[in-house]
């Protein structure tokens, strides 16, 4: 008995210290909140409008005969003239560290020299690494990195990535995009987590932890940006940055998740849209920035525009007559930072709305307000310039290896007829494809330049999938043809008759590095030539190892009919060569599993989530087919599972449920699973999804080695948004699926809700 008197003693007290650090902290707040209140008492509207102005690099710079630097009349207009809040991007291609001290130097020396002394905060688009700085560990980009459905590795990608953006003297990395990554066609999916909500919220939220850390203001870390709020992943013909339309019931069941985790992990700033939704412009509408964003996420930190957004809304979305009509109906809507970013319209036209009365100060006060207050929480005005001795691990091999596993992890194995994986290392390979020489296809776009075209200059120290196979097995064992560029077939005889004299044909398809409209495309299928070269060598006989390096599921069904062995690498970055030939030739263990659904054919573009509609469907074979489901992934070994259990066979509200299940390496190898956890609801008031992902976890197996897997699930984790957008759990049978086990449970409410959404 005095035992549980101590137990409960140490629970009491730990409570009580959890509370008073919760108190301190909201005392730190309130200070820091009076703080930045006092600095804006001080402010004239010009200056706070300044706050709200982001201009790029460019405006502030010279580049004479390659060479950059910041020019010193551009600068002093932009700080003492107009009393720029933040700069943002690169000119022209990365800058080693000692230039990037340069020139954040230079920039916050001219921002102490302005009336309040009031810091520069620098942005950049860190997305897979320190994109824009020479030498940095570049990781996987987001789609490869959910492969690996592993969240400390996200948490770790992050954190490095943070502490060399710090190294860098940037406090500000606009990551993660938290879209979701719906259409094949787009050309920013390989920016996202997948298609899957809860994917993107637990990875998003744990990249969001490494990079703002316990304390976003010390020298390791930076702040997040959670980007592109909202629903830019799924434009009606997938080109970006057009139209979408989704529902508001469809938006909160799908898209908003995300967002709303990253909220709660503590993002400090938020990127917007650049698309529009049902007719309205995401960076005009007061819903979605004000009353959802503020109102219901409870979001307080800096909401920015992205390239021309406000601009836009006049050139491209027509909803504004002029220029500074933009201005207006943006700031109104709640935009706090316009990234404007080439000259100083926005900071006119801003004043004199102000001035008209046609924005209040009160909206001005409350948007520089948040950018105040991140500017102190990062530390900017004590350390406007971070010391360059204190980085000793920038570029290091331990920072390295941290990207060698999450490319190892990320890399799925799609299929292997006959176990042809993993190759022996005394055999003859012959290596062809478009992606089987450049780094462009393993690092992608955001690489060095914002197109990634520059990748096999900057990486020209790290192997390309040619190089690093070379490595592994010798160069006399390797054979190379390009056989096709990207569009049009190259030597190919060439090729069928390098390819007839070796044991195995690894034949790389894919794409070339692209981001944003450049990636635009207007057909899946692969192209024509990459297919040709395909069959080609199909017919001398040999195995292929069909690898594909693309940043989005391109249709290559065809191709893949006639490989023997399928490998799918997404945009593996910088290391992802080497950790390619460790799979192949058993080195390491294949643990990747697809983020999303790859598609058969190009007009059969449908999510795993699918709604179950395929028994009322007059003719079943056009239904769901995929090439591969979201969640395949093949291994070198193999697993079982086993003694899935339910710790009660009814979920009461209140309650929560134990899910177990064995899992047991029953082939001849050490390897990794990633063990999912889908629900299926049988019957509700919205036609119910298929299924969903609501827990997943990672494990390392040893052969003959078995271990338990515990989830819990609660009824929160049984929601879904109904037809008056209410988030609602709505009582009955639901199937619970791990792998091949499956078990049924009930879900009984004591508030059930109505049909109006009241309780």
């Amino acid at each position: 008995m005095k035992r549980i008197f101590i137990v409960a003693g140490i629970v009491c007290l730990n409570a009580m210290l959890l509370s008073a650090q919760s108190k301190k902290s909201q005392l730190l707040v309130s200070e820091l909140d009076k703080k930045v209140d006092a600095l804006i008492a001080k402010m004239t509207l010009e200056e706070k409008v300044g706050q709200m102005t982001e201009v790029t690099s460019d405006v502030v710079s010279t580049t004479t005969n390659g060479v950059h630097q910041i020019d010193d009349a551009k600068i002093k207009e932009a700080i003492l003239k107009y009393h720029v809040g933040s700069i943002l991007n690169v000119s022209g291609h990365a800058y080693d560290r000692k230039h990037w001290f340069d020139v954040i130097s230079t920039i916050q020396k001219e921002a102490a020299q302005d009336r309040l002394k009031i810091p520069v905060i620098y942005g950049i688009d860190a997305i897979h690494g320190v994109t824009y700085t020479t030498g940095s560990t570049l990781f996987p980009h987001e789609i490869a990195m959910a492969a690996t459905f592993n969240k400390e590795l996200a948490y770790k990608a992050g954190e490095i990535t943070a502490y060399e953006t710090r190294a860098s003297y940037i406090p500000w990395n606009y990551s993660p995009v938290l879209d979701l990554g719906k259409s094949p066609l787009w050309p920013r999916i390989y920016e996202t987590f997948g298609e899957d909500p809860f994917l993107i919220k637990t990875m998003g939220a744990s990249i969001i932890k490494g990079y703002q850390g316990n304390d976003v203001g010390d020298k390791y870390h930076v702040a997040a940006c959670m980007k592109h709020y909202l629903g830019y992943g799924d434009p009606i013909d997938g080109k970006d940055r057009t139209p979408a339309w989704i529902p508001d019931r469809y938006m909160r069941e799908y898209f908003l998740p995300p967002f709303a985790e990253a909220v709660k992990a503590g993002a400090k700033t938020l990127m917007i849209n650049s698309g529009e939704i049902n007719g309205v412009p995401i960076h005009a509408s007061k819903y979605m920035l004000t009353d959802v964003l503020r109102g219901e996420l409870h979001f307080d930190g800096i909401a920015v525009t992205d390239w021309r957004d406000i601009e836009y809304l006049h050139d491209r979305h027509h909803i504004a007559a002029t220029q500074k009509d933009a201005v207006m109906i943006a700031v109104n809507a709640g935009v706090d930072m316009s990234m404007v970013p080439y000259e100083y319209s926005f900071y006119n036209y801003l004043v004199e709305l102000v001035h008209e009365g046609k924005v209040s100060m009160a909206r001005i006060n409350e948007a520089v307000h948040r950018i105040l207050k991140v500017k102190y929480q990062l530390g900017l005005f004590e350390r406007p310039v971070g010391n360059p001795d204190d980085y000793p691990k920038f570029g290091s091999d331990e920072f390295k290896q941290i990207s060698v596993q999450a490319a190892t992890e990320a890399i799925t194995l799609l299929k292997n007829n006959n176990n042809i994986l993993p190759l022996k290392k005394d055999v003859k390979v012959f290596v062809t494809g478009p992606t089987a020489n450049t780094m462009r296809s393993l690092d992608g776009g955001w690489s060095y330049t914002w197109q990634g075209d520059q990748s096999d200059s900057f990486a020209a120290n790290k192997n390309t999938i040619l190089e690093a196979i070379q490595q592994k097995i010798g160069k006399d064992n390797v054979s190379y043809e390009p056989g096709a560029s990207f569009d049009s077939l190259q030597n190919v005889n060439d090729a069928v008759k390098a390819a007839k004299k070796a044991d195995v044909i690894v034949l790389c398809l894919g794409e070339l590095s692209y981001t944003e409209n450049v990636g635009n495309i207007d057909d899946l299928n692969l192209p024509a030539a990459q297919i040709e070269l395909a069959t080609e060598l199909t017919k001398t006989g040999k195995p292929v190892i069909l690898v594909l390096a693309e940043g989005r599921p391109r249709v290559v069904t065809q191709a893949e009919n006639q490989s023997a062995a399928t490998v799918m690498t997404y945009l593996s970055g910088n290391e992802g060569g080497d950790a390619l030939a460790s799979i192949l030739f058993g080195d390491a263990n294949p643990s990747g599993k697809l983020p999303f659904t790859y598609p058969k054919y190009p007009n059969a573009l449908v999510n795993y989530y699918r709604k179950n509609l395929e028994n009322g469907n007059s003719d079943d074979s056009h239904g769901y087919n995929p090439l591969y489901e979201f969640g395949f992934g093949l291994s070198y070994t193999t697993f079982s599972y086993n003694n899935l259990h339910l710790s009660k066979p009814d979920l009461k509200d209140g309650e929560t449920l134990l899910v177990t299940v064995d899992v047991k390496n029953t082939g001849q190898r050490e390897g990794k699973e990633s063990v999912l956890l889908y629900t299926s609801q049988l019957y509700a008031s919205i036609a119910p999804d298929t299924k969903r992902l609501r827990a997943y976890d990672k494990i390392n197996l040893k052969p003959g080695e078995k271990k338990t897997v515990t989830f819990k699930i609660k009824a929160s984790d049984l929601a879904f948004v109904n037809d008056i957008s209410k988030t609602v759990t709505e009582p009955g049978e639901f199937k619970i699926q791990i792998g091949d086990q499956t078990q049924s449970f009930n879900f009984i409410s004591n508030t059930v809700p109505s049909r109006t959404g009241k309780l």
